[in-house]
């Protein structure tokens, strides 16, 4: 397990950070402290040590171990327990990666579990520090700034994803475009919002839990601070549903125009079809070994010339007029 991150809030002030687990009921002991724990890929003794001192359930703890959770807000006794995930997307695959993070939230603790190593905690950390002013709120500030930092992270996810629809968008009427590579991209880009709806749904129904007064986490002064949260996953989760339908209709336009695409090139062969049958069915007539007006005769031969040069430029002419060919 790495060195745990720590820090202590004392009415609203930063007054200790990097202490050792050992010092947390320390801290707690005075009545105007928070505590913020970060472990990452903790041994269980450790996790089990916070639980005792924290008065944590051990199907919480045991989530926490496991992690693989679907993202959700389990309310127990005293306390809650948080299961999110990060996202981030990577163009040039046009995939998802996911990053979970689970917390335990207490009156005046607040302690983070995740298994990554690449999850950016400094990022959350630096988004408390940007609104020292809220610090007074205690655990309801140290969650927000969580919350918001990946619901942030999500329509960062969102918008490049955008980006990349509307870039295969005008691929799809381009003369030479790679249709194969259309078609995977298309449905890279499906997968990866399956994958994201499939984070960001859950989430709408935790920070709505978390806006329940019976809740009784919430201080007036981070409701409307959740609920601009709220207002944030449910216009990501709107833009998650169009673009995914909109991936799709991406799919579906693909496959009509490869489709439209084969139609016209099915008639111009016919068509170049129709006007080699003229010389073959005109040669064939002469073939015959049956005496015909200009039979062993240079006029015949000149006449059948005539005859194919004639009809093939007549149908030739047709066709392109009626834009067969």
């Amino acid at each position: 397990m790495r060195t745990p991150k720590t820090r202590c809030y004392r009415n609203g002030d930063l007054v200790d950070e990097g202490f050792p687990l050992a010092d947390v009921s320390e801290h707690l002991a005075d009545a105007g402290c928070v505590v913020w724990v970060d472990l990452c890929s903790p041994e269980e003794a450790d996790l089990d040590l916070l639980a005792e001192e924290l008065g944590l359930h051990a199907l919480a703890v045991e989530d926490a171990m496991k992690l693989h959770q679907r993202p959700k807000l389990d309310r127990y006794s005293d306390h809650l327990f948080l299961s999110a995930y990060s996202i981030t997307f990577s163009p040039e695959s046009a995939s998802v990666e996911t990053s979970e993070i689970a917390a335990f939230i207490t009156e005046r603790a607040f302690v983070t579990v995740h298994k990554d190593p690449d999850f950016d905690v400094d990022a959350v950390v630096a988004r408390w520090d940007s609104s020292p002013d809220l610090a007074s709120n205690g655990v309801a500030f140290l969650l927000h700034g969580l919350l918001d930092f990946l619901v942030d992270g999500y329509f960062e996810a969102v918008e490049a994803l955008d980006e990349q629809v509307e870039e295969l968008e005008s691929q799809l009427f381009e003369p030479r475009s790679d249709q194969e590579a259309v078609q995977r991209r298309s449905f890279d880009l499906r997968k990866s919002l399956v994958l994201m709806r499939r984070v960001i749904l859950p989430m709408r129904e935790v920070v709505n839990t978390l806006l329940r007064r019976d809740v009784h986490l919430l201080q007036n002064d981070m409701a409307p601070y959740f609920q601009d949260v709220y207002d944030h996953v449910l216009r990501a989760m709107e833009w998650t549903e169009s673009l995914r339908d909109l991936a799709t209709s991406v799919l579906e336009a693909n496959l009509a125009i490869q489709g439209n695409r084969l139609n016209v090139i099915t008639k111009k062969v016919t068509g170049y079809a129709a006007i080699i049958a003229v010389p073959t069915a005109i040669t064939g007539f002469y073939g015959q070994n049956v005496p015909y007006p200009g039979f062993s005769e240079l006029g015949g031969f000149y006449s059948s010339i005539a005859l194919i040069v004639g009809l093939s430029a007549l149908l030739y002419l047709l066709f392109k007029r009626n834009d067969w060919i």
